[in-house]
This record gives structure tokens, C-alpha cells and sequence, in this order.
């Protein structure tokens, strides 16, 4: 049984409403990394110095050694980039979520103290700030329990919420698992929160950003002055702002290191967008634990049986029924790559007319031929399918008159005497009179066009019975 993990629908074309607190048209969430001290570092007891995002161009790690250089600059951000976005930030009375490595903020008790001071929201950032990728998951399970203990030591209380970062594809799963995180940021997936389900615990997944990033400053293609990071800021928000005002509120998350736009000639950039966004009515500046709270209590996640996680057995009973008569065609889609992407009744419908298209000639035709005549004998005697004496009468087939009758009975024996199954159309999408109608122009179509067309007629009241069941 082939299943493809990755979520690539998520909220599709209808995302829900946010109902932000007070009507708020964008929610804007500020982080600041404070990763200053928990960098690799020989002195940290890594095996060489770190190489990621700091103004030397083409750095790389040196095995073995002190860069000092390097060091130098993430030593920038605490001692003056920290107090500097501290000035601007509480200086505006904004609320602040703080991705805090526990090392660095083990490291820095004074700015650790002015961030408490402020009421910022502080939030793991990991143990270290170092790569997770080749970590092995034993190792990493370890690094998160040590993470949360150094956490509540050095801030007074656990953390709340969670951003590795440098993340493993086993990262969100091990935190989840913890069972102690209001929300998680390790990943970049939608301008929403939603809900992610690892066993029995139901996770809120708070999407981060990489790209409304002052890291975008120390990588390519990215940011080279202040009024650059404004400009795209700027342009985010404007367009988030409209969506909002057209009744589709979503969030701003806005990335921030100490070491980068704590440099003057870049910090003025974040200065005038927050000029800009302040000016703004309907904007609601919060913590991503406010964030969360209010998605929790307005968007509570609600499990539902999801059609790829089914046995084979459970899917073909709850499926199987889809297609006339036709259980090979449920049988043959559970055996595709399935996904979240096919727990929709559009999804599904996809999948199930891969596997009807991919039946021989024979197969299909014997689908065809499993479908009654409408308005024919097997519906007098109370004998359709469920569905199919819910489908007529929902175009009133089941309320003919005697001359209505006798005119589909006679269409159904010379459709079937030419073509050599019934004639097939998706009521639902039709009224008694535009049945009528396609019946007598399709009685007149060669066989090979009318199979065809019989064919997708299938596939599509499928699609529509299959949004019965599903969303």
C-alpha cells in the first residue's frame, strides 16, 4: 500500500475565516531569534565554527578551530543589536515572540531579563543552534528534553512553543510527541495555523517564514540594503491587508536576528515598515501564543476517518459502492499512491477515476453495463442502489406520468439495442427535461462516442456521490 505523507492541499480554495480579535484584518506575529551563544562554536564543544547566516561572504566552518571573526558577529548581535531591536520594539509597545536557543539564553541573563521585563512571549528554539539533518533520532529526542529542562531553568518556566529551525524530518514528530507545546513553527506551509496529528496527540502547527526574513541579508538572492527589507515587507503586508479587507485574514510572521537587522543601516528599514503597518487600522500585532489560543478556541481541530490512512477492507465497505456494482474500481484506488490530497471528495474522485480509466475494456464496459436504465423496471420494483434511487429522484424520475414512462422505457430498450449498455448521465447535475433532451441526441451518437461519454457520466457521479460522504 503505497502513501504519499506531504499535505500539499491544506485549506485549498476555502480557507477558514481567522475572526481575529476585533475584526483585525492581518495579524502580524514579530520573532526575534535570539540564538547569540548557542552558535557552533569549539568553545561549545562543536567540532568546528559556524558558517550560517552572519555578514562574512562565503563563510565556512574551520574543523577544529576558533573563528573569530564569526564569533565576533553573533557577539554583535547581544551586546548591542539585542538592546537596540529592545529600544525599538518596547519602545512601540509591540508584543514580541522570542525563538530563544536555551544555551544563548543561559548566556545572557541580562538580555534574558529585559525580555522578561518587556512580557515578551519566550519560545525554544532548540538546545543549540546547530544542524538537525544527519542528527539520529535517539540523539535529537535527547536534545529537545535537555532543551525544555535548560529552558525552564534559566526562564523560571517550560516553553510554550517550539521553532528548531536547522530541523530534522523527524523534528515536528519528536516534539509533538512531548506533549507540552501550545504550537510548533517548523515549517512554512500556509499564512494559517493548522493541525497536524502524530498518535494521539492533536499538534497546532504555527507556519514561520524564511523569506519576510532579515536573514535574506546573509543569503542569495537577498537583501543588500535596509530600505530593501522595507520594500519587501512593505509589499507583504499591503497585499496580506487586501485579502484581509476582502474577508480572508491571515498572518505576517516577520523573522528577526540580533547580528542583522540590529545594524543600523538595516534596522531603519524595519523602522518605517513598522511606521507603516501601525498607521494601518485592523492590524493585530501578537505573540504567536495569542496566535495560538485564539486559533485553538475558534478552529479546535476535529479528528475525522481520512480515506488514505483506511485498511483495505474499510475502504473498499465505506467505497465500494461508488461505482455501480463495482467494488474493483475502491479495490484498485486504494492500491495508488494515496495521500492527505485524496482525503477530499474531489481528491478521491480523482483517484478512483484513475483506477476506472486504468481497467481493461472489459472492466470499464462491465461498469457500464452495472448501471440501470432510468426509470425502468428495476426502479419500479424499488430495486436501484441507494444512490441511484436518490439520484432519480432527484430529478423527479420516480414521479413520471404514464406517457413520461413510456417514453424512457422506449429510449432505454433502443439506446441499449445500439449501443449495448443504458444510458448513463449524472442526474444530479440535470432536470427531467434535459435528461429527455440527452437522451434523444446521444440515441443518435456512434458507440465509440457514446462509451466515451458514458464513461466520464461515470466518473462524474462518482465525483458526486463521493461529496456526500467527504468534504
Amino acid at each position: 500500500m503505497q502513501r504519499y505523507p506531504r499535505n500539499m492541499t491544506g485549506y485549498g480554495a476555502t480557507p477558514p475565516k481567522a475572526n481575529w480579535p476585533g475584526g483585525a484584518k492581518l495579524a502580524i506575529s514579530l520573532v526575534l531569534n535570539y540564538e547569540e551563544g548557542g552558535e557552533n562554536c569549539i568553545l561549545h564543544g562543536d567540532a568546528a565554527s559556524e558558517a550560517f547566516l552572519s555578514d562574512i561572504p562565503g563563510a565556512a566552518p574551520w574543523p577544529g578551530q576558533r573563528h573569530w571573526n564569526m564569533e565576533s558577529i553573533y557577539d554583535y548581535g547581544a551586546r548591542a543589536g539585542f538592546w537596540r531591536l529592545h529600544r525599538l520594539l518596547t519602545g512601540r509597545n509591540l508584543p514580541v515572540t522570542i525563538f530563544g536557543v536555551a544555551i544563548a539564553l543561559a548566556r545572557s541573563p541580562e538580555q534574558l531579563s529585559a525580555m522578561q521585563s518587556a512580557g515578551w512571549e519566550i519560545a525554544s528554539h532548540g538546545l543549540k543552534w546547530v544542524e538537525h539533518r544527519d542528527m539520529p533520532e535517539d540523539e535529537e529526542r535527547a536534545a529537545i528534553a535537555e532543551a525544555i529542562r535548560l529552558h525552564a531553568e534559566v526562564t523560571g518556566e517550560a516553553p510554550r512553543g517550539w521553532y528548531t529551525g536547522r530541523c530534522s524530518a523527524n523534528t515536528v514528530r519528536l516534539v509533538a510527541e512531548t506533549g507540552g507545546f501550545d504550537w510548533i513553527s517548523d515549517t512554512y506551509d500556509d499564512d494559517l495555523p493548522h493541525w497536524m496529528e502524530f498518535g494521539d496527540r492533536d499538534q497546532l502547527i504555527l507556519p514561520y517564514t524564511l523569506e519576510a526574513n532579515d536573514m535574506r541579508f546573509a543569503t542569495a538572492p537577498g537583501w543588500v540594503t535596509g530600505r530593501d527589507f522595507e520594500d519587501y515587507l512593505t509589499d507583504a503586508f499591503d497585499t496580506l491587508y487586501a485579502e484581509g479587507q476582502a474577508g480572508a485574514p491571515k498572518i505576517l510572521s516577520i523573522g528577526l536576528h540580533c547580528r542583522l537587522v540590529g545594524r543600523p543601516g538595516k534596522i531603519a528599514g524595519l523602522m518605517r515598515f513598522l511606521d507603516h503597518a501601525m498607521a494601518h487600522d485592523g492590524v493585530w500585532f501578537a505573540t504567536r501564543g495569542q496566535i495560538a489560543d485564539h486559533w485553538a478556541a475558534h478552529h479546535p481541530h476535529k479528528r475525522v476517518a481520512r480515506p488514505h490512512q483506511m485498511d483495505r477492507a474499510t475502504f473498499v465497505a465505506k467505497f465500494g459502492g461508488i461505482y455501480e456494482h463495482s467494488p474493483w474500481v475502491a479495490e484498485a484506488a486504494h492500491a495508488l499512491e494515496l495521500g492527505p490530497a485524496h482525503d477530499s471528495a474531489a481528491g478521491l474522485a480523482h483517484a478512483m477515476a484513475r483506477a476506472f480509466r486504468s481497467g481493461s475494456a472489459e472492466a470499464r464496459m462491465q461498469v457500464l453495463r452495472a448501471h440501470p436504465d432510468l426509470a425502468g423496471k428495476l426502479a419500479s420494483a424499488k430495486r436501484l442502489t441507494p444512490e441511484s434511487t436518490a439520484e432519480q429522484s432527484s430529478a423527479g424520475l420516480d414521479a413520471l406520468t404514464d406517457a413520461e414512462r413510456a417514453s424512457f422505457q422506449r429510449l432505454n430498450t433502443d439506446y441499449v439495442a445500439k449501443h449495448g449498455f443504458p444510458f448513463i448521465i449524472a442526474v444530479r447535475d440535470n432536470t427531467k427535461d434535459s435528461i429527455l433532451a440527452a437522451f434523444q441526441t446521444r440515441i443518435a451518437n456512434d458507440t465509440a462516442t457514446e462509451c466515451a461519454t458514458a464513461c466520464a457520466q461515470v466518473e462524474r457521479i462518482g465525483a458526486l456521490r463521493l461529496a456526500e460522504l467527504l468534504p
